[in-house]
């Protein structure tokens, strides 16, 4: 069947447009100056873990990994991720896959393009790697599949620039970076925000993504930087015009980084705050839901979303979601500083 280059969704209050080639999206309600607070037809986003399963890159699993997988864990199978897929709304455009090591489940590159070529729903698979064992006919597939892909930095970096310069080569536009930012990380934010700039490996990354550390994880010791670090990076990313963005956990931080900028008002339009059963949905492994990756051991009841009959009424708005939601919506910072949408768990600023 035809693929749409150009997805739409229209309502009286809730509308979008995606294009699925470039990835731009945009979302408004009744205008275009209105913002909805959140999806009343199921989500936009789903981030769905096919496999906890990761050796690493060579040297053991990492220490401060927020999942503590290992080499043993689990697989999500072909056949459960398509109930899943029908499960979801039309609304539905993008897939984050969380997969450890890129081989670990054979099902994947079979996952990926039924996202693409199913008479349901024509969604863009995205996915994360590690960058280790990134083989020729892998990175084909990648290229061929995914909207974007994101490597993980962890040392030696030469593993993750090696993997982007491969996937980059094959002519993928969306090829990001992960960087991890902690305290005992910001001298290693600082170099690849360098390297960005020196290393022809790196002449075609689209750019390096700073993610915020969350306390959570058996093995996982490390210290949040803080607010004044951060804002430390930023201003040294805008100065040598480095292309970076952040996670959504992030965003709150990020533009208190940027809040005295001329440009602050776009800065902030193209800001999404932490979008958690408001725009986006968490799928572990076992086919259950948690507002999100991080809370999966929380007090947060799971809901199995492959046995639900229907999605909207069992579990987009049934009433732990709701209360999420609405808690989420009305968070804020006790000095005011930062905008609603906090993340309502973590003190990760």
């Amino acid at each position: 069947m035809k693929k749409p280059k150009i997805k739409n969704f229209k309502s009286k209050d809730y509308n979008y447009l995606f294009n699925t080639e470039t990835g731009f999206f945009a979302r408004w309600g009744k205008t275009e100056e209105d913002d909805p607070t959140y999806s009343p037809f199921g989500p936009e986003i789903l981030d769905i873990e096919i496999s906890t399963i990761c050796n690493g890159i060579g040297s053991g699993p990492c220490t401060w990994c927020y999942k503590s997988n290992t080499g043993i864990g689990q697989n999500m199978s072909f056949e459960k991720f398509k109930t899943i897929f029908h499960k979801i709304p039309k609304t539905l455009t993008q897939i984050a896959f969380g997969i450890g090591d890129i081989d670990s489940n054979p099902d994947f590159f079979k996952i990926m393009d039924y996202c693409r070529n199913n008479d349901y729903n024509y969604v863009i698979p995205n996915v994360t790697i590690n960058g280790f064992n990134l083989t020729d006919e892998y990175a084909d597939r990648l290229a061929e599949l995914c909207g974007a892909v994101s490597v993980s930095m962890y040392s030696p970096k030469d593993i993750c620039y090696d993997a982007v310069k491969k996937l980059t080569d094959r002519g993928m536009k969306q090829v990001n970076i992960h960087r991890l930012v902690a305290h005992e990380t910001f001298s290693e934010c600082r170099e690849v925000m360098d390297d960005s700039m020196h290393d022809p490996r790196l002449s075609d990354l689209n750019a390096i993504v700073f993610l915020t550390l969350k306390p959570v994880g058996d093995r996982n010791k490390f210290v949040k930087l803080g607010t004044e670090k951060y804002k430390e990076l930023i201003d040294y990313a805008f100065k040598n015009n480095v292309r970076v963005g952040f996670d959504s956990c992030s965003a709150p931080m990020f533009l208190n980084a940027v809040k005295d900028r001329e440009d602050y008002k776009s800065l902030e339009q193209m800001s999404e705050p932490c979008e958690s059963y408001l725009f986006s949905f968490y799928i572990n492994v076992e086919g259950k839901t948690t507002p999100c990756s991080f809370l999966e051991k929380s007090n947060y009841k799971e809901i199995d979303v492959a046995t639900c009959e229907d999605f909207l009424k069992d579990i987009w708005n049934a009433k732990p979601i709701q209360e999420f939601r609405d808690n989420l919506l009305k968070t804020n910072s006790e000095n005011n500083m930062l905008p609603c949408r906090s993340c309502p768990e973590f003190d990760i600023y």
